[in-house]
């Protein structure tokens, strides 16, 4: 029997690159090279219909084993996807999970499946990791509930979450660690050609100082994440957003008390902070893919910004290049 037993509930239009880095890390860690017998590890995809189940791709994917007894399982991971299916968890899947956290059963929850579980009633009291793409979501729809979109993932007891994404695999890799040590998790990651990385590790995503419900604001903020190695001027944003400049500016100083140029700096800059910290990559690199001039222009606003160079930032930080 294997040392390590997880069982998955796939919410509907899952997120289908989270289920695969979680099984993944298993897999790699189950048996040698990449042979994929699950002899140290197993996993299997629950239902209770066991009708097939369609991520948001659209692919989809054909569950095993009906719900049964959760104590079967070392962990139960509930795999979430698109915000607007998390109010379709089965009952039956709900008073299953109820059944596991009262057993004792490690509950996971990747992407928006802490979203889910927190519908369940099964994360009151404890800390939760959310996406910083889905952090207004989260507050939109659970009141006094303050998740961490600051880290990666985030261990409180028997409730384990993650942003989702690359970050799955990384929580697998942590529980791979605790359960078969630290050389079978180490092994996953090298072959998903994936560095190391604990759960206070930073998520590469919009600064928090940057959160607000202000629709038009957070339009306008993931355009210009969206565009970091290109940036838009102000004129193009407010083109494709078919709204004046002066209501584009209004919005921004009620909602975040700066202008949008401000904004976008501020975002290229904290994504500048995280290629500095997780790669290996020339700084001349980096101010190319987030959106500077050249190195030269990066240092200047990055010292304003910060009160110091990118070089320095980053041996601060322990990681090497220039």
């Amino acid at each position: 029997m294997a040392q390590l037993n997880v069982g998955f509930i796939l919410a509907r239009r899952f997120t289908l690159c989270a289920l695969g880095n979680f099984v993944d890390v298993l897999r790699l860690a189950a048996d040698e090279g990449d042979r994929s017998r699950p002899i140290l590890c197993a996993w299997r995809v629950l239902s209770p219909t066991m009708e097939p189940i369609a991520s948001s791709s659209g692919i989809v994917v054909q569950p095993e084993e009906r719900l049964g007894d959760p104590t079967r399982f070392d962990y139960l991971v509930v795999v979430g996807g698109l915000v607007d299916e998390i109010e379709h968890l089965h009952p039956d899947t709900a008073r299953f999970l109820e059944r596991a956290a009262a057993a004792g059963v490690p509950l996971v929850g990747v992407c928006t499946g802490t979203f889910a579980l927190h519908r369940a009633g099964l994360m009151q009291g404890y800390r939760a990791c959310v996406s910083w793409f889905h952090h207004e979501d989260f507050l939109e729809r659970f009141d006094g509930l303050k998740p961490v979109s600051d880290q990666i993932f985030v261990i409180d007891r028997d409730r384990l979450t993650c942003s989702g994404g690359v970050s799955a695999a990384h929580l697998a890799a942590f529980i791979v660690e605790r359960h078969l040590g630290r050389a079978r998790a180490s092994k996953s990651l090298r072959i998903m050609i994936l560095d190391e990385a604990a759960a206070e590790e930073p998520q590469p995503g919009m600064p928090l100082a940057l959160a607000t419900d202000d629709a038009l604001v957070r339009r306008t903020l993931l355009l210009m994440q969206q565009s970091i190695d290109a940036p838009l001027s102000i004129g193009r944003v407010v083109a494709r957003l078919g709204v004046s400049r002066r209501k584009l500016e209004r919005h921004f100083r009620d909602a975040l008390g700066m202008a949008p140029l401000e904004a976008d700096r501020l975002i290229r800059i904290e994504q500048a902070k995280h290629l500095l910290v997780t790669t290996r990559w020339p700084a001349t690199r980096i101010a190319a893919e987030t959106g500077f001039c050249d190195l030269p222009h990066m240092i200047r606003v990055f010292r304003i910004a910060e009160g110091t160079t990118p070089n320095t930032f980053r041996k601060m930080r322990g990681q090497g290049g220039s």
